[in-house]
């Protein structure tokens, strides 16, 4: 069983910065992708951003120039940089990782951007 836990978000103004994290343990093989969805209220979760085991990174065009996402493969974490926020970016954040062929999501953690 693997076990992912997020943290890192938070209430932030317009403009602001937040940098979450995801550490991801237990059963870990090798880790085929790390990404973030995220879920805004009366919407579906939607893609962020992902990066696979070769360092490859992918994002959503909404947060291009703004978000970065990275890993550290000895901590088997990654972390999501959020520049320049907007209040189109209040959603709840769940990270996601696909190991052994299987994927698991952790429970989220809420980020809010107020006007």
């Amino acid at each position: 069983q693997v076990q992912l836990v997020e943290s890192g978000g938070g209430l932030v103004q317009a403009g602001g910065s937040l940098r979450l994290s995801c550490a991801a343990s237990g059963s870990i093989f090798s880790i085929n992708h790390m990404g973030w969805y995220r879920q805004a209220p009366g919407k579906q979760r939607e893609l962020v951003a992902t990066i696979i085991s070769g360092g490859n990174t992918n994002y959503a065009d909404s947060v291009k120039s703004r978000f970065t996402i990275s890993r550290d493969n000895a901590k088997n974490t990654v972390y999501l940089q959020m520049n320049s926020l907007e209040p189109e970016d209040t959603a709840v954040y769940y990270c996601y990782m696909n190991t052994g062929g299987l994927g698991y999501w952790g429970k989220g953690t809420l980020v809010t951007v107020s006007s």
